[in-house]
């Protein structure tokens, strides 16, 4: 703002720059102001860029999240504001995994009829440090050229900031290499899931029909509309987290078993995963596996994975489904993937990134059991996807055939 005039008639200042009320620490030192939305304090965690147009929310309550923040290169993040059926953890109550959010327009007011809060009282609500008014086309640019960074995101409405000690802080976050998340987001007891998906006027719905197969859901993080798509696929579901011994997976006598999908180091989370898993697929029971499942999987087949430079974090990864021959439109969510020159002889490479051509989905040949890296429940497409349910059905109705 201009400050007073003096007795000339000319403004005796300048322009008072706003002053920043929320800063984005890199760990090599590269400091952002903005001004702070959500909640205030400081949070730490890894950099990632998000390239949806939509689904902010969905993506700010997915656990595959923990332990990142998150800029989305969409400038426009909050007009539709949010609500209390687009949550995607499966505890609602609980704290989001992402740990902070970068924006680069203001949050204007929520304009859509389902809107029951705007999202900066949203983010308070649950915890989750903000900033706005940044060029998140640079900081994207940035991840892009040097990998994802550790940072630290503080929000101070006085503006004041110990850049010294934030910093320092930044610089000595460990690497996501080796880090096992999953204890943050899973389930800490056994639940059954009977939640369909959500029509217009209705809502979400309820199995009603008997259900024809009972699928295990080994939970490391798991969202809730990939339950919803098993349910509506004619699946009782019982939700198992992800400490779960095999002996307990199969004492409850599954007809499939379900990876789901989950954050963190896919090695550290096989340290105790891929035993449980091996099991399953001794005893030739269907398994399906999403995301960090998928990356189970192929842990426990043989394969390796690796860390990767920017991650795949968005809706519009075009995937080619190597089977068919067809291109699907997914999201994605992922900062390590399977090194396909790994894959053991008994697994076949069935999609890849037509972005990058890294792996997203393997089969075996000697066991029934196929995953995906990517989320077919999200909805992008918008059901490009689907047919992996069914896929995972079908597998499910020859399994017992043969039994």
């Amino acid at each position: 703002m201009l400050q007073d005039k003096d007795t000339t008639g000319f403004h005796s200042g300048g322009w008072e720059e706003p002053r920043a009320t929320a800063v984005l620490v890199l760990q090599d030192g590269t400091v952002l102001e903005g001004f702070g939305i959500g909640a205030e304090g400081e949070a730490t965690g890894e950099v990632c860029f998000n390239t949806a147009m939509t689904g902010y929310q969905e993506i700010l309550t997915d656990p595959s999240y923990a332990g990142q923040i998150i800029t989305f290169t969409f400038p426009h993040i909050g007009n539709v504001g949010t609500n209390d059926e687009d949550i995607e953890s499966v505890n609602a109550a609980s704290s989001s995994g992402v740990r902070g959010v970068v924006l680069a327009a203001t949050i204007t007011e929520p304009s859509n009829w389902r809107a029951s809060r705007d999202l900066d009282a949203w983010l308070k609500a649950r915890q989750i440090v903000g900033l706005t008014g940044i060029d998140t086309r640079a900081l994207t640019a940035l991840i892009r050229d040097k990998g994802m960074p550790n940072a630290v995101i503080a929000h101070s409405p006085k503006g004041e900031f110990d850049l010294a000690a934030l910093k320092a802080k930044a610089a000595a976050l460990p690497s996501m290499d080796g880090l096992d998340l999953v204890p943050l987001v899973t389930s800490t007891q056994r639940f059954d899931w009977n939640e369909t998906t959500w029509t217009v006027g209705e809502g979400y719905g309820q199995q009603q029909a008997e259900p024809r197969h009972h699928v295990v859901a080994i939970d490391y993080g798991v969202k809730r509309n990939i339950l919803r798509l098993l349910a509506r696929a004619g699946c009782k579901v019982t939700v198992v987290p992800a400490t779960a011994t095999a002996d307990e997976v199969l004492a409850l006598k599954p007809d499939g078993v379900f990876l789901s999908n989950g954050p963190g180091d896919p090695a550290a989370t096989g340290e105790y995963a891929v035993p449980v898993i091996r099991k399953v697929l001794e005893e030739k029971i269907p398994t399906f596996g999403i995301c960090l499942g998928h990356q189970m999987l192929s842990l426990a087949v043989g394969a390796k994975t690796q860390k990767m430079h920017q991650g795949h974090h968005g809706a519009n990864h075009p995937v080619k489904d190597k089977t068919t021959g067809k291109v699907e439109i997914t999201s994605m969510n992922h900062g390590f993937a399977v090194d396909p020159a790994t894959l053991p002889a008994n697994a076949t490479e069935t999609h890849v990134s037509l972005f990058d051509g890294s792996n997203c989905g393997i089969a075996l040949t000697d066991r029934p059991a196929f995953s995906v890296q990517y989320h077919p429940e999200a909805s992008p497409g918008p059901q490009d996807s689907h047919y992996l349910f069914d896929r995972f059905v079908k597998m499910m109705d020859e399994g017992k055939a043969k039994a």
